[in-house]
């Protein structure tokens, strides 16, 4: 498994986590604000480190010139 496999089997990781908390973050707006908040800092700091990983798998899949 080279490099780029292995980022893209991380961000589908990361990706399917960050739905389960964004949704999370979504129901818990109506009941508990604070448990909505908590998810919804998790997720974004997850969309953080899934940004860098799309970065660094674009940086690989370029061919230098």
């Amino acid at each position: 498994m080279n490099r780029i496999d292995i980022i893209k089997s991380n961000q589908t990781k990361l990706n399917e986590r960050y739905k389960e908390l964004i949704e999370q973050a979504y129901n818990f707006r109506q009941t508990d604000s604070a448990l909505s908040d908590i998810s919804e800092y998790k997720a974004i700091k997850l969309l953080n480190k899934l940004n860098r990983l799309k970065y660094l798998s674009r940086e690989l899949t370029q061919t230098p010139a």
